[in-house]
């Protein structure tokens, strides 16, 4: 909340962002950013490099949770 008590969105409840941070996307999903890291490392989270920048595209969270549900749907 600011100074007259509205409520500010922060960076996670963008909805206009295109890419996130690998932090916003570790909150977006409510894990660790350790975890988050993993899981890009072994491809299971889409991310691209920018520089020497590391994003993950706004959609790839709620795409990650779609594959893990439906894998568990199969299984």
């Amino acid at each position: 909340m600011d100074e007259h008590g509205t409520v500010t969105p922060t960076a996670d409840d963008d909805t206009t962002l295109v890419l996130l941070t690998v932090e916003e996307a570790a909150r977006r999903l409510r894990i660790g950013r350790t975890t988050c890291f993993a899981l890009i490392r072994t491809g299971e989270l889409e991310s691209i490099d920018i520089g020497r920048l590391r994003r993950v595209p706004a959609d790839a969270p709620a795409a990650y949770v779609a594959r893990r549900r439906a894998a568990q749907r199969a299984a």
